[in-house]
């Protein structure tokens, strides 16, 4: 169950004006040439139409939201923690100075500061999701279900993002150029082997196949055995309500609807991604 808080707090509270912290830095202006980029981004791309829009708006209107900087190793040297975008910006608009905040923080900080400022408001890709979510778990030895209290999601969410980085580099890479989707991406993981997983690739992307036609794919390819007869056309409130489900679950669902009742299935394809259902199934249960 996705938790509210965490991360995003923490950024409020270093933008003057977000609250009333005695100890919030001063504003104070810099060289952009004296500003090093985080070596903590997790973004890796920035969309050329979106940074043309926004060098736009700072040559008319100058820097609106003051960037978030950390003392480098050099006397006057600083890193970046948030504002990727706005100093990219603000050189491409020819801007010398920059406004700032200066503020002690630690290399994890520098991480999730980063991380939780892109998924406000300019979502990461799901790759670029993952990938911060490893440098947390590996480098700062968090647990999933510390990651997701940190990031405001639930445990499963962040583990089944984190799946995505076992996937081969070209079907990563359809996934980055917006190729496939990421339901597309989960559904190949479901092949064992990294050959496996680029045939059925080739094969969603040559015939422009669904989510849901590619984990049938997934399914024939695995060599899951069909138990009940093909199934009919469901109604589009049963395929909205399957969708719902999917988006919530994070996995694969089916929702068979009969006369008196139905059936609902639900998929896993890992004993650890079993684990974390049934472990938010319940606690929703016990929720309510």
């Amino acid at each position: 169950m996705a938790r509210k808080g965490g991360l995003g707090r923490g950024l409020e509270a270093l933008i003057p004006g977000s609250n009333d912290d005695p100890h919030l830095g001063n504003l104070t202006f810099i060289s952009v040439d004296k500003i090093s980029p985080n070596p903590r981004q997790p973004r890796r791309d920035f969309d050329p139409e979106e940074l043309s829009e926004l060098t736009a708006s700072v040559l008319e209107h100058g820097v609106l939201q003051p960037l978030i900087v950390s003392p480098g190793k050099i006397d006057g040297e600083y890193i970046l923690i948030a504002g990727e975008r706005r100093l990219q910006a603000s050189r491409l608009a020819g801007l010398a100075r920059v406004p700032v905040v200066i503020r002690e923080t630690t290399d994890m900080e520098k991480l999730e500061l980063a991380l939780i400022e892109n998924l406000q408001r300019t979502d990461l890709n799901a790759l670029e999701q993952a990938e911060a979510y490893r440098q947390l778990a590996d480098e700062f030895n968090l647990s999933h279900e510390a990651i997701a209290l940190k990031i405001g999601k639930s445990r499963v969410t962040v583990s089944n993002i984190l799946r995505l980085l076992k996937l081969p580099d070209n079907v990563k890479n359809a996934l980055i150029e917006g190729r496939i989707t990421e339901g597309h991406a989960r559904a190949l993981l479901g092949l064992s082997t990294p050959e496996s997983q680029t045939a059925a690739l080739k094969t969603i992307l040559a015939r422009e196949m669904s989510v849901r036609q590619a984990e049938e794919l997934v399914r024939k390819l695995g060599g899951e055995r069909q138990v009940t007869a093909p199934r009919t056309k469901v109604s589009p409130e049963v395929a909205d309500l399957e969708e719902r489900l999917r988006t919530s679950l994070g996995t694969r669902v089916s929702l068979r609807a009969g006369k008196k009742g139905g059936s609902l299935t639900i998929y896993y394809y890992s004993a650890e991604e079993l684990e974390h259902l049934l472990e938010r199934l319940i606690d929703e249960k016990n929720s309510i």
